[in-house]
């Protein structure tokens, strides 16, 4: 598998990577980048093993690419990821969870490795791995939005990343109590703790995210790729250093069936 090392030596281009995806609609105006998740039809994102095995290395890829210079992140449909496919991951042993635990270090790591500003637009209720689009630099919900770790505890131990976000983002006293309650929070009680920045109707959503982006499109790259690095630094190391930890418990823990 691809890894971020080495970027510098070969650059992507979006023509090489735009349909390599079966979860994700890409498109891109100026040096603005829309990822769009959805199902492998146009539907709401399930988390499934093609979106768990894909997402790392799209990551990679839009990483790769010196002509993008702001991301948007967001999903298709009414949710940006209620559902999961538990196909694949039931029963794992020691050697089938090695994918999972090599995936899912890939999976955080290769989005905070993007060096360009990260746009959330989190276009309804994301139940199932919100963290991947609250890590944005500046995040943007839908009325209608509801954040949840409704994937893990008490089917399996919250430890592939969630239980270092949550409890940064909510305080480690609040963290814990979202994990271990499958806790809801909606959009706007969200923006007052600070998760949330901008709540909007759906449909004003998109077209929020696209004039913040184009906005930031029209800054030097340089000082967008090193702000980037700046402001997500002290994160990244924090997510970073916790996460094959609680992927290693989470593996010792099994996964059960929901």
């Amino acid at each position: 598998m691809r890894t971020v090392e080495g970027i510098g030596g070969s650059m992507a281009a979006l023509r090489e990577y735009e349909h390599r995806y079966s979860r994700a609609a890409l498109r891109r105006e100026g040096g603005v980048l829309e990822i769009r998740l959805h199902d492998g039809q146009d539907g709401s994102l399930v988390w499934d093993e093609p979106a768990h095995r894909e997402l790392p290395e799209l990551f990679v890829d839009v990483a790769s690419d010196g002509d993008n210079h702001v991301v948007i992140l967001t999903g298709s449909g009414d949710d940006f990821c209620a559902s999961v496919n538990p196909a694949g991951w039931e029963n794992a042993t020691s050697r089938t969870y090695d994918k999972i635990f090599t995936e899912g270090r890939r999976l955080l790591g290769n989005l905070l490795d993007i060096e360009v500003p990260v746009i959330g637009a989190i276009n309804g209720p994301a139940r199932l791995h919100a963290e991947l689009i609250v890590l944005s630099d500046i995040v943007l919900a839908a009325e209608h939005t509801v954040l949840q770790d409704g994937f893990h505890f008490p089917y399996a131990v919250p430890g592939d990343g969630v239980h270092s976000v949550w409890t940064s983002l909510l305080g480690p006293n609040q963290g814990r109590y979202f994990l271990l309650t499958q806790q809801e929070i909606d959009a706007h009680e969200a923006q007052r703790r600070g998760v949330v920045h901008e709540v909007l109707p759906a449909q004003e959503l998109l077209p929020r995210a696209w004039e913040l982006a184009q906005h930031l499109d029209e800054q030097d790259p340089l000082v967008l790729k090193y702000s980037r690095l700046a402001i997500t630094h002290a994160l990244k190391r924090q997510v970073l250093q916790d996460l094959p930890y609680g992927l290693a418990l989470e593996g010792l823990a099994g996964i059960r069936p929901r």
